[in-house]
Order: C-alpha cells, then sequence, then structure tokens
C-alpha cells in the first residue's frame, strides 16, 4: 500500500485503480480455480493470495484520493462517513455470496467475486471522474461544484486526470506532514482490533454458548454481520460528530477509549442472552469501527491536503497509503496473535483487544491537548466583543 500510494499520485487515478481492480478479480479466480483444477500446493495459492493483495491494495489510497478531490473540508466526516459504508456492506455481501456459492463448491465462492470486481473495474474505466475539473467542474471552499459558463469552449478532455500540473508530493515529505504519524499509528491499534474482530468474530461466537446453546457455522456467520452493521452507524456517527466539533482527533480518540468498556461488556454478558449479544456487538462495531472509518477516510484526506501542502492535492493518495498501510499492519498481526492466544483464554484475547484500543486512544493525545486548546483559544476570543461596554459618542 505504500508503493500504491507513491504511484497512485503520479498517474491516472482511473487507469491505476481499473488496473488494481481487474488484477485483483484475476487472482481471487485464479484460487478459485484450483478448485477445479484439484491443485493441492501449498505455494500456489500463498503466491495467487499474495498478488491478488498486491493488486488490492491499489485501491483504498486511489479511491480516498478521488472523493477528497471531490469534497472540500466543510462536511467531508458526515459525507465520507456516509460513502465509507461501502466497506461494512461489501464485508456483509461478500460474506452472504460466498456462503450462497459454497454448497456449489468452494470454487465458486472465489471465481465470482472475482469475476464481478473485474466487471466493476471495466466500467470504472469508462464512467470515473477523478476531480471536478476532469468534467469541466469546479470546486470553491465553500463546495459548491459550477459548471463552465455556458458556450465556454472546453479544450481539455472529459476524463483528465490531474487537477493541478504540481508534482507529486514524496513519501517522506508526506510523512512528515503533522498529524499523519499519529494517526497512522492509532490506526494500526485501531485495525488490529477491528480485523481481529472480522476474521474471528463467527469462530468465538461458534464457540460461545450464547443461553446455553452453541450456534452452527452458519448462524454464528450470519450474526457476526451485526458487528459491520454496527460498523456503518459508527462511521457516519463519527464523521457528523467530528465535522460539528471540527475535531478529527478528540472524536477519533473518544470512540476508542468507549470500545474499551463495549468490549469488556460483550465478552462479560454477550453470553447470556441472544438480545444482549446482539446489542453489545452493534455497540462494540460502533465504537471500534467508527474511528477506524473516520482515520481512513476523512482525517486522511485532511491531511492530504493540509495546509503546509500550499494548495497543493498531490499528496491525497501517499498519505492515504501511510495511514492505512501502517495500518494494515496492525490488521495482520492482530488476527494472527489471536489464533496463539484464544488456544490458551478468550479472555485473553479481549484483554489484548482493550489494551490496543487504550493505546490508539493515548497515540492521539497531543492532538487532542491542541484541539481543546484551540477551542479553548476560539471560545475566549469569541466572547471578548460581548465583555466590551459600548462607547457612547458625545
Amino acid at each position: 500500500m505504500y508503493f500504491s500510494g507513491h504511484v497512485g499520485d503520479r498517474m491516472d487515478l482511473r487507469i491505476f485503480l481499473t488496473i488494481g481492480m481487474v488484477g485483483t478479480g484475476l487472482f481471487t479466480s485464479l484460487f478459485g480455480v484450483g478448485y477445479w483444477a484439484n491443485i493441492h500446493l501449498f505455494y500456489y495459492y500463498l503466491i495467487v493470495q499474495m498478488l491478488a493483495g498486491l493488486f488490492q491494495s491499489t485501491g483504498w489510497p486511489s479511491v480516498v484520493a478521488v472523493v477528497g478531490n471531490w469534497f472540500g473540508k466543510k462536511k467531508r466526516g458526515l459525507i465520507m462517513g456516509i460513502w465509507n459504508a461501502h466497506t461494512s456492506l461489501g464485508n456483509i455481501t461478500g460474506s452472504v455470496v460466498a456462503s450462497i456459492l459454497l454448497k456449489y463448491g468452494w470454487g465458486w465462492s472465489m471465481v465470482v467475486p472475482g469475476l464481478g470486481i473485474a466487471f466493476v473495474g471495466i466500467i470504472l474505466f469508462f464512467f470515473l471522474p477523478v476531480s471536478p475539473d476532469s468534467v469541466g467542474a469546479s470546486i470553491d471552499d465553500e463546495e459548491l461544484l459550477s459548471p463552465k459558463k455556458e458556450g465556454e469552449e472546453m479544450t481539455e478532455s472529459l476524463l483528465r486526470t490531474k487537477s493541478n500540473d504540481r508534482d507529486a508530493v514524496r513519501f517522506l515529505e508526506a510523512l512528515r506532514i503533522p498529524g499523519v504519524l499519529p494517526f497512522a499509528l492509532c490506526l494500526f491499534f485501531a485495525k488490529l482490533v477491528a480485523y481481529t474482530f472480522l476474521y474471528w468474530l463467527p469462530f468465538y461466537i461458534s464457540h460461545t454458548a450464547i443461553e446455553g446453546r452453541y450456534l452452527s457455522n452458519e448462524e454464528s456467520g450470519n450474526l457476526s454481520t451485526l458487528f459491520d452493521v454496527g460498523g456503518v452507524v459508527g462511521g457516519i456517527l463519527a464523521g457528523h460528530i467530528s465535522d460539528r466539533l471540527d475535531a478529527r482527533a478528540i472524536t477519533a480518540a473518544s470512540f476508542m477509549y468507549c470500545a474499551i468498556p463495549a468490549l469488556f461488556f460483550y465478552r462479560s454478558y454477550g453470553h447470556v442472552s441472544m438480545t444482549l449479544n446482539v446489542i453489545f456487538m452493534l455497540i462494540t462495531g460502533m465504537f471500534v469501527n467508527g474511528p477506524y472509518a473516520l482515520i481512513t477516510t476523512a482525517v486522511s484526506a485532511d491531511l492530504g491536503t493540509h495546509s503546509s501542502l500550499k494548495g497543493n492535492s498531490r499528496a491525497l493518495a501517499t498519505v492515504t497509503a501511510i495511514i492505512d498501510g501502517t495500518g494494515s499492519i496492525g490488521a495482520a498481526i492482530g488476527p494472527l496473535l489471536t489464533g496463539y492466544i484464544s488456544s490458551r483464554s478468550w479472555s485473553a484475547v479481549f484483554t489484548m483487544l482493550m489494551g490496543a484500543a487504550l493505546i490508539a486512544g493515548l497515540l492521539l493525545t497531543r492532538l487532542v491537548v491542541a484541539e481543546v486548546a484551540a477551542k479553548i483559544q476560539g471560545s475566549r476570543t469569541q466572547e471578548l466583543p460581548r465583555s466590551r461596554s459600548p462607547v457612547m459618542e458625545v
């Protein structure tokens, strides 16, 4: 992902996304082809999976850059929170499609989604406008799109890809943008928690008696999708709150701190009844995925258009890749550690997750303090004119 963001800011995002989606579809399908080809070679699946991941890494930095080009900062949190619901909907849809096709052979569970993403990639190549000026529109500080006047000659391609001609920001330059490193490290621990739930929750549910009954694998998988439903609500809520407060760090840190008691209650009381399990799972998904969604979308777009860049928007993909790429390392480590720890105790797994949520919040402390100080200063500035007594002229 670090490499993908670097490349994404230097080439046509439409073509870059198309290559990534078609490549992802190809290697995901090749994984499923092993079912019919009767391939039992471990290294075949290892290499195909790695190549699928390589192509898939082009996606997130590119799509955040495109959406960031279209929307200014005013309501970016809410807009991107709603937009980010596609990740949870994709998780739910993927689980449902895979489970439906599984009875026909596991190969179909890989080939059909693979062909689907390749098809959408081709559609995207023909129809995606990567920025307002690529379709003859402009965007100002008030986020109002204004098409060019009627009769005005349009000499550039409708799918022109670069919003400006300035050089793309280098990786180390992007890393030095204030806030990039703290949010990247915060996302490391936030995604560690989120992806541990994504991969291990169905297994945990199937091995934990709820109201004295163990659910089947299919029932556990369907129940686990509620975590993503909570995530949709959390992403929208976090985006809206951060817009209203104009405080991304305060919102993200607050959600991470709230995730700690949510995890504790889910572990302690989720087995008591199905109703409590559903309620605590939704709440946990909301607080875990809320900051994860906020950081990977609105925060990344904000930092990719930071004032220190002096108007250069060609850092969006690079900044997004640094933040989400660092988070992806946590997303790999969390499920890996869970595999070892769960064999001893699930309580220890939840302790690890609560610790990760605490560290994620603490990593934003300096930014939270800065935002609080700015709010206090702004409040004092507003109160100053009110405290002055009116001067009467004689």
